[in-house]
């Protein structure tokens, strides 16, 4: 049943709150009390007269209007206790108790609680007496020019002086005058901390820790930060400036540290905490909470919020945050710019007529109500901030541009506003980035004459650099550019070569210069070619300092070119990589997505298409795509360089290599100390298409494949077993990655196990797409993805593997739901929310029965429009009734091949004297346990030497094989299951892919 949230304040953040509240279909009334103009009769939002300084009277308020959760924006009551006295009443609220919130409402509590558990914080003292604070300020070794009155303060009771003397007058003001009030009692003198200010905000429920993307919020009233401060201007969202690496810190040494401990302090802080942080030269340190979303953080950060607002909240209210956590849009950037009264942040006109709302929402912006009223059908100015306007683009360029659009179709008498949202980003990517030529980075310095380039290394601050430089050519892949007469591509092949070369001594890329030579010169084919190469530079925020262009008459043919590139970068000294001794044993192998061959292997490839019946122009062989074949061969080499830098320079990589000349076989080496070797399990990946093809065209066996190509695996790094994990989450938020391969004693240099199995498995994989060439094998194309829940009794399932084959574009299944019949901390639903796959907890310990049990489940699976069921490590028997309505819809996977194994202790029944194979069974659930007609089955051989442990190992890995595979047939169409009970293939179909799976599994 959809419930009515009520939403308490009057500024934007309250209206913002509304509006994603309003999104929820949990949600058929969002009431905002008081509210403002923008969420009066706005659809599902109106506002309330209800007295909300009551809380006896709001309480009941509650319960006569079925509100069934109270979501609080403003930081008074909060402090007042509303969140304490309406969960007393039985009505459910959002925030944290008033005890947690003496964060924000009490700034002693809030410092001596940091210098407590040792969170990094300025320097500061309390003081109720005045002669005492200006001794203080006066003799102090640091800047104590932070003066704040240490009670419920809003942000203008903090004043910044300017001087000593200026601090010490705050504080006669303060202490002495009174100027605000009783929160004067005592002052708080903080060291004036110098760095970047940032908003790091997040959900928790007291135990776990779901952070929100950075902000950084614009506290100065004009343009360049200049003018009086106030509660904020504007805001963007994420903050490209600072690291990965630093995100995770603030993580896990702030965050998570301030809400372990208020939880170990006996106080659990429920809700959303923003923290003010200021990242100084020498550490990150918080210099204020608020418990709750600030303004304009609000407005800026929500709209990037993936998930069902309604559901978060709702799971941390609950302790269950693990279980939904939140999902932010990636690649996106969210730009808000507040429209303020004149006079604001001091005395300011009220009742000023606002126009042009409607023509601000025919633009790509969000306009958040603040101060803001209606007056005889008009909106009319209410309050010194009187609007936001939130914008969110590709990039923040384009975000403050659309956001001051809409801005400027905005009008009131008197409008004050900055144009410069985001400028200390923007500055950073200027400082990153070169766009094309007549550009130049701010490290570059003008030429003083000739053809000589200049670079301002020291500008680029360096302590104590190494200078690292490539120069390559491209070779072969060249000629086909040539042939296909693709030009635009094949710059920032020659960038990336150099680029992740010199990645791989850890070094900062700087510049680079081209050489571009011809017989005669074919300015449209140049103007291509260097546009690429550009907007690689641009890419890698790397520098494109000069070129050479070279005409010589009878050198080259007509429509032939050549290319160099010479890149330099720079590392600090004592940060180099190729320190071969720190591999160790034991250390694990991260490999990162190649997007296809990359930039060589082109000589075999030549020979290969030779040797087809194909050419360049021809479409691209079944499963590769729908581009012509030239084309997807020229696919260009990815630059690692901007996304794994902060990786590389966190200190927990011990090595990297890009996949170059030599493939696999001969690229590892490079960084491998020569009494260590590596394995590779090729299962592990998911290897392009493209490969597949080539294998099976040119008859290449396992070790031509490893020795020429990269297989998939464009470039890899070596990390510590403990810390890798951490390593592949932080290169997975930019590039596909995949642990791929452990550090062994030295026997061969590498061995790829199972690589020509997982050619031949990604070639069954998209085998419908061969009707081509075999016209009762096609698969007639899904008109949709059929749905698919996967349900989970926590770790330990297949759901990776059935995620990473359901993003595939051949896959016939969508995951929309994952389901788990356990709470608490379960590492797989987070991974689905990592996914952007919508998660739901049904405790069966909660219900009385099983039939209730699957009652429950069947519900939420007929909301998600669920088509088909996997059962992955799902420990709960289904009853009888929910078998027989889900009839040939439920797939389960057993770790024995049925029927001759059956029951539990698999492993341990198939270690009985004369058992030689066991092995995995994909099948339809019926109704009698541990039966079912089957779909497929992988076979392992039981070695003498195993145990228990080691064949459910390798039985894992094969159910990570075989369950995606099963689950293509089914969704398919190619297997069903029959009105007998028995599994039914497709006419034609059987024998084709079952030949395919003795290649790829031995006997099926």
């Amino acid at each position: 049943m959809a419930d009515r949230v009520l939403v308490i304040g009057s500024g934007g953040r309250e209206h913002a709150l509304a509006w994603k509240l309003a999104q929820s279909p949990h949600v058929k009334q969002v009431l905002v009390a008081p509210g403002n103009a923008g969420t009066a009769d706005n659809g599902k939002i109106s506002n309330s007269a209800v007295l909300v300084s009551n809380h006896t009277i709001l309480a009941q308020f509650c319960k006569d209007h079925n509100i069934g959760l109270v979501v609080v924006g403003p930081e008074a009551r909060l402090g007042a206790g509303i969140v304490d006295d309406l969960m007393s009443a039985g009505v459910r609220c959002f925030g944290p108790s008033a005890k947690a919130a003496q964060l924000e409402t009490s700034t002693s509590f809030a410092k001596a609680f940091l210098d407590c558990h040792g969170i990094p914080t300025a320097r500061w003292k309390a003081f109720a007496n005045r002669q005492e604070a200006c001794s203080f300020i006066t003799s102090t070794d640091f800047p104590a020019l932070v003066i704040k009155a240490s009670g419920q303060a809003a942000r203008k009771e903090i004043i910044i002086a300017a001087s000593k003397e200026e601090a010490c007058r705050a504080v006669q003001e303060i202490l002495q005058d009174k100027v605000f009030g009783e929160t004067g009692e005592t002052v708080v003198i903080e060291e004036l901390l110098e760095g970047e200010e940032l908003s790091c905000l997040c959900f928790t429920d007291g135990v776990t820790v779901a952070p929100m993307p950075l902000v950084q919020a614009h506290k100065q009233l004009m343009d360049g930060d200049q003018g009086p401060n106030t509660a904020g201007m504007g805001a963007y969202c994420p903050v490209p400036q600072i690291p990965e690496a630093l995100l995770e810190k603030i993580k896990d040494s702030i965050l998570q540290h301030v809400v372990d401990g208020m939880r170990q302090e006996g106080t659990t802080y429920v809700g959303v905490l923003q923290t003010g942080l200021v990242r100084t030269k020498d550490d990150v340190k918080i210099i204020n909470f608020d418990c709750h979303f600030g303004d304009p953080q609000c407005q800026v950060i929500l709209p990037l919020l993936k998930n069902d607002f309604y559901e978060v909240i709702q799971a941390t209210i609950d302790g269950k945050l693990c279980s939904c956590m939140p999902a932010w849009s990636e690649n996106r950037t969210a730009v808000s710019v507040v429209m303020a009264s004149e006079g604001y942040p001091g005395d300011y006109v009220k009742g000023m007529e606002v126009t042009g709302l409607l023509q601000a929402q025919e633009l790509e912006v969000k306009v958040f109500h603040a101060g803001t009223t209606m007056r005889d059908d008009k909106v009319v100015t209410d309050g010194g901030r009187v609007l936001t306007v939130t914008a969110i683009k590709e990039d923040l360029m384009a975000a403050l541009e659309e956001a001051n659009k809409g801005v400027a179709a905005i009008r009131f008498q008197g409008a004050i506003y900055r144009k410069d949202i985001g400028y200390q980003a923007i500055a950073f990517l200027q400082r990153s980035v070169y766009v094309s030529k007549g550009t130049s980075r701010n490290r570059c310095l003008p030429k003083l004459g000739g053809s000589t380039d200049f670079f301002d290394l020291k500008s680029s601050g360096y302590d104590d650099p190494i200078l690292v430089s490539r120069t390559k050519g491209i070779g072969s892949k060249l000629q086909i550019a040539q042939m296909c007469k693709k030009h635009d591509t094949i710059g920032q092949d020659l960038v990336a070569m150099c680029l992740n070369d010199i990645l791989a001594q850890g070094a900062e890329p700087l510049f680079f210069l081209d050489y571009f030579a011809c017989g005669k010169l074919d300015a449209e084919v140049a103007q291509a070619v260097i546009a690429g190469i550009a907007e690689a530079c641009k890419k890698a925020g790397c520098a494109l300092l000069g070129r050479e262009t070279a005409e010589m008459p009878g050198m080259y043919s007509p429509g032939e070119y050549d290319l160099a590139g010479f890149a330099v970068g720079a590392v600090e000294r004592g940060q180099m990589f190729l320190q071969l001794e720190r591999v160790a044993e034991g250390d694990v192998v991260i490999g990162l997505a190649s997007s296809g061959i990359h930039s060589h292997g082109f000589n075999l490839v030549r020979k290969i298409l030779l040797m087809s019946s194909l050419h360049y122009s021809s479409p691209v062989p079944g499963g590769c795509g729908d581009q012509p074949l030239g084309e997807l061969l020229l696919t260009p080499t990815k630059i690692y360089s901007k996304a794994l830098l902060p990786v590389l320079r966190s200190g927990h990589v011990k090595a990297f290599a890009p996949i170059t000349g030599g493939g696999l076989l001969e690229s590892i080496p490079r960084i491998l100390p020569e009494s260590f070797s590596v394995i590779l399990d090729a299962y592990s990946w998911q290897i392009p298409e493209i490969f597949s093809w080539l294998q099976t065209e040119g008859n290449l066996s396992e070790e031509e494949m490893a020795r020429t190509f990269n297989c998939g695996i464009g470039a890899v790094l070596m990390a510590d077993k403990e810390l890798a994990q951490q390593v592949l989450k932080d290169v997975q938020r930019h590039e596909e990655a995949w642990l791929i391969g452990n550090i062994v004693p030295r026997s061969s240099h590498v061995k790829v196990k199972n690589l020509l199995k997982a050619l031949q498995l990604n070639r069954f994989q998209f085998l419908q797409n061969a009707a081509d060439t075999d016209s009762h094998l096609h698969v007639e194309p899904q008109k949709s993805k059929v749905k698919v829940a996967v349900l989970i009794s926590g770790t330990g399932t297949n759901l990776a593997a059935l995620i990473t084959y359901a993003k595939e574009p051949a896959s016939c299944a969508q995951i929309v739901l994952v389901i788990s019949n356990k709470s608490g901390d379960v590492e797989e639903l987070r991974n689905a929310a990592r996914a952007g796959i919508p998660t739901r907890v049904v405790d069966h310990k909660l219900y009385g029965s099983r039939s209730e049990f699957d009652c429950t489940i069947d519900r939420v699976l007929e909301e998600f429009s669920v088509e088909l069921i996997c059962l992955a490590g799902f420990m709960r028997i289904l009853s009888s009734a929910f078998i027989r309505k889900w009839n040939g819809k439920i797939l389960n996977i057993c770790p024995s091949l049925l029927p001759s194994v059956r029951g539990g202790n698999a492993h341990k029944q198939v270690l009985q004297p004369g058992v030689k194979v066991t092995g995995c069974t994909v099948h339809f659930v019926l109704e009698e346990a541990n039966t079912g007609a089957i779909i497929l089955q992988e076979p392992i051989s039981v070695n003498t030497d195993d145990t228990e442990e080691t064949l459910l190992e390798r039985v894992k890995e094969a159910e990570c094989r075989v369950f995606p595979i099963a689950l293509q047939l089914v969704a398919s169409g190619v297997v069903r299951l029959g009105a007998d009970g028995k599994t039914c293939w497709k006419q034609g179909t059987q024998k084709d892919y079952q030949y395919i799976l003795k290649n790829l599994f031995g006997s099926c």
